[in-house]
């Protein structure tokens, strides 16, 4: 395949066309692998969110997508998703060169895009349906589906052109009209999104994007009071600032935000799969994912032999360049997040845990490379045990018994997701229920259904999303009361009209 070629600048869409920032403002999306300047990319702010807006509004109240028939608006739902398979190759290279991410990790990923946009107009053909309720002869209540109107989604920059369509599908599936804010360093793939929802026709200003930084743009977003619905994905400090914000407004939330998530390994457990799992769940796509196993317990009488494996596999882990097909992990999106972490390995030191690493080959030096790391001898209440790194980066610790794995599994302010191995089916039951987080995997690595709802518990967000869970938060239950006959209704002052009535005509 010929490298697609990167847009430069990549600009706004707004109201069907692409633009330039009404600033004219731009900034730089730099290389993960190289350090290089990849393009600049159009600065929205306040104005440009203001405009977005407006015409997502106008596009909802006044446009024809409000009143399009489901079949029809569903029809350009499955045109999106034709869209995204024909260029899926072409997708797939533009986030390995914005994210790091290994090629054949986002090939997957953008598959997956395609089936969002089709799993949602399934949904919505045959799951959006509301419920009635007769009492007897009088009454007949029942309930339907609206969209809200304008949704505003921002977007994290790991597996960004993934998680976009993640919430792009349902809430336009469901009729509502988009503005959407991508993450400042992996703008590439939400462009390709906005290329591809063009060339599928939509109308004008059913779906919108601005880029720009969150202080700015995603603020702003989150501020206007015609925005009825903010999902948003990302770290847990910046959620919290997003709910106060818009708090003003009564906006509707959907929060997915940061893991730091238990795996849980008894010594009843397939050694092997575990393994596997294991290894997969912390360092495929670079360690930057919410849901990664990032602190794992095992259980005393295996840890030395599993740590053994363990340090056999991050050696031989194939770090490199994520365009390369072999590539397992790849360098962290920006040099920012590469200090983040860096700066996180050095504090793990300091609280006296031990580096085992794996290597980076040579000439690799000017990329934003980790390597994949094991911390030993970890105690929970260290900080690197306690906070979200989202890297390549295992924490390792142990326990005796199952009600001390759960304890030190739930000894942290995090609850997204968690994983238990086990054959004993009846304690994977127990542990899996006793563990706080919203989705729990036994024997399993993170593999997703589309059906089921994604989200988690404490401070790993607010509310769910997924399946038929996603119409609770993108539109509106309305309750329709309709009287069958001539019920009785209470008459307050017609005793009152009448007796006025007589004594002023005598």
């Amino acid at each position: 395949m010929q490298k697609p070629t990167v847009k430069d600048p990549v600009q706004l869409y707004i109201n069907g066309k692409f633009q330039d920032a009404h600033q004219g403002n731009t900034f730089e999306n730099l290389s993960p692998y190289s350090a290089e300047v990849l393009n600049k990319v159009a600065e929205g702010q306040k104005e440009d969110i203001e405009f977005a807006v407006d015409a997502a509004k106008d596009a909802f109240r006044n446009g024809p997508w409000g009143s399009m028939k489901v079949s029809e608006r569903l029809t350009y739902i499955n045109k999106i998703a034709d869209l995204i398979d024909e260029h899926i190759d072409e997708i797939a290279h533009l986030e390995s060169l914005d994210t790091g991410l290994p090629i054949k990790q986002t090939k997957k990923m953008t598959s997956r895009a395609a089936s969002n946009f089709r799993f949602y107009a399934e949904m919505v053909k045959n799951r959006m349906v509301g419920e009635a309720y007769q009492v007897d002869d009088e009454f007949l209540n029942y309930t339907v589906q609206k969209p809200v109107g304008v949704a505003g989604l921002i977007t994290p920059w790991n597996a960004p052109f993934m998680l976009e369509t993640w919430k792009v599908a349902p809430a336009l599936a469901t009729g509502n009209t988009v503005v959407l804010k991508p993450a400042e360093w992996s703008p590439l793939t939400a462009n390709k999104l906005a290329e591809i929802i063009d060339e599928a026709g939509l109308p004008n200003g059913v779906f919108n994007i601005v880029h720009g930084f969150g202080e700015t743009a995603g603020a702003s977003l989150v501020a206007h009071p015609d925005v009825q619905l903010i999902s948003f994905t990302g770290e847990t400090t910046t959620g919290s600032e997003i709910m106060r914000n818009g708090a003003a407004s009564l906006k509707r939330f959907s929060m997915e935000l940061g893991g730091k998530s238990p795996i849980i390994v008894f010594d009843d457990a397939d050694m092997e799969r575990a393994l596997d799992a294991c290894v997969w769940g912390i360092f495929s796509f670079n360690g930057e994912r919410c849901t990664a196993n990032s602190r794992l317990f095992l259980q005393e009488s295996i840890a030395d032999t599993f740590i053994e494996r363990l340090k056999e596999r991050v050696s031989n882990i194939v770090v490199g360049d994520p365009m390369d097909m072999e590539t397992e992990v790849g360098p962290l999106i920006h040099k920012e997040h590469y200090n983040r972490v860096k700066n996180y390995l050095a504090i793990a030191v300091q609280e006296g845990a031990k580096l085992y690493q794996g290597e980076i080959p040579a000439g690799l030096e000017t990329g934003n490379f980790v390597a994949p790391t094991l911390l030993l001898d970890v105690k929970n209440d260290m900080r690197v045990a306690q906070e979200e790194i989202f890297g390549p980066v295992l924490s390792v610790m142990t326990f005796t018994t199952e009600e001390e794995a759960i304890q030190l599994a739930n000894d942290i302010k995090y609850g997204l997701a968690g994983y238990v191995w086990t054959n004993d089916m009846k304690k994977g039951h127990r542990v899996a229920q006793a563990v706080e987080a919203g989705m729990l995997w036994v024997n399993s690595q993170n593999v997703r259904d589309l059906r089921i709802p994604f989200g988690g518990s404490k401070s790993s967000g607010i509310g769910r999303e997924g399946g038929h869970y996603a119409f609770e938060f993108y539109t509106e239950m309305k309750v329709i009361h309709v009287a069958m006959g001539e019920h009785h209704i209470p008459q307050f002052g017609k005793k009152q009209l009448t007796s006025s009535t007589t004594q002023n005509h005598s």
